[in-house]
């Protein structure tokens, strides 16, 4: 009886591994399944050989899945584990969206069309960033498909969720505005130490930008990689002025100091209070003396200024912002 069970057990073991090693490259893949049950909100997936498992957080929002329908999931990973293989499916990763669009578009198979980022908010709202190795094709196009056949079919997998198609660009500034689409931009202040964007736009296209309760903003920086803050040109305006007054207000320091550190991107004595010495005397008229007095006069400034004033202001300013509540973006192509 020892060596029946001895035996039986190896054969489980090898079964196991083949099916380990049968998806352990297929990891990335998309693949078809059935709905065999619902445990604990994890749906479980009958694959044929095996079963796999879609976590609830992989999950979409709003979806709703039912035993014995038919289902289609991204292989997220694939576990080694002791009762067997686990094979974890995904719907809500951005990868899915990735993979959707392999299938949907032969000039991504082709290696002619990239997919170079993706964000998603799943369910609800999707931005992919495209670009061509062949300057007669063109990648929005050709992922859109002609009446909007490919991106459509995607659309219809993701239940309805709305996918903007955005050319991408090495320039970060550049890329960021085109993930900011259709909003119109003025004018972008990068702030590499910090990694991020400020991104200044008409008044009108404020709502545009930032999106219905933000997702417009927040899908851009997720797809770029930045941080970015989006205000209106009359907000921007106010807030210069506000940081001009404040370096005038400084002892010592006219308009011709403050024009000069204002060109050279001081424009509050907050920034003025973080520059060094050394960055100081490096603009015109100004000597290590005056950028010693200068830093002593910021530092000092900063210390009786009613910061609960500026803390609220900037509360006001940003809750403003999200509250926007603009009508749905027309996405370029779904």
């Amino acid at each position: 009886q020892s060596a029946k069970q001895v035996i039986i057990q190896k054969m489980r073991d090898a079964e196991r591994n083949v099916v380990y090693e049968s998806f352990i490259n297929r990891k990335g893949e998309i693949i078809n399944g059935i709905i065999q049950r619902i445990d604990k909100r994890d749906v479980i997936v009958n694959l044929g050989r095996t079963e796999a498992i879609l976590p609830v957080g992989e999950q979409v929002p709003g979806e709703t899945y039912r035993r014995g329908e038919r289902i289609r999931a991204y292989i997220l990973d694939v576990l080694q584990e002791s009762r067997g293989p686990q094979i974890i499916l995904s719907r809500s990763h951005p990868r899915f969206l990735v993979a959707l669009f392999n299938m949907e578009v032969p000039e991504i198979g082709e290696a002619i069309v990239n997919i170079m980022a993706a964000a998603r908010e799943p369910g609800a709202r999707a931005k992919i960033a495209v670009t061509s190795n062949d300057s007669d094709i063109d990648p929005v196009g050709a992922c859109v498909g002609m009446k909007g056949t490919r991106v459509q079919s995607v659309v219809h997998e993701l239940k309805g969720e709305k996918i903007d198609i955005i050319p991408w660009h090495s320039d970060p500034a550049k890329f960021v505005c085109n993930a900011l689409s259709p909003a119109e931009i003025s004018r972008v202040v990068i702030d590499e130490a910090n990694h991020c964007m400020e991104v200044i736009v008409p008044d009108e296209y404020l709502s545009v930008a930032i999106g219905r309760r933000g997702q417009n903003v927040r899908l851009a920086s997720k797809l770029t990689g930045w941080n970015i803050d989006v205000k209106s040109e009359t907000d921007y305006s106010e807030a210069m002025r506000t940081g001009y007054d404040s370096l005038m207000e400084l002892p010592g320091v006219g308009a011709g100091a403050a024009d000069a550190l204002y060109e050279q991107g001081f424009y509050s004595i907050e920034e003025l209070s973080n520059a060094s010495v050394e960055e100081l005397i490096q603009i015109k008229g100004i000597s290590e003396k005056k950028a010693e007095t200068l830093l002593e006069s910021a530092t000092q400034a900063l210390e009786v200024v009613d910061t609960n004033d500026y803390t609220k202001r900037d509360k006001d300013i940003s809750e403003a912002m999200s509250a926007q509540d603009s009508p749905e973006e027309t996405t370029d192509k779904a």
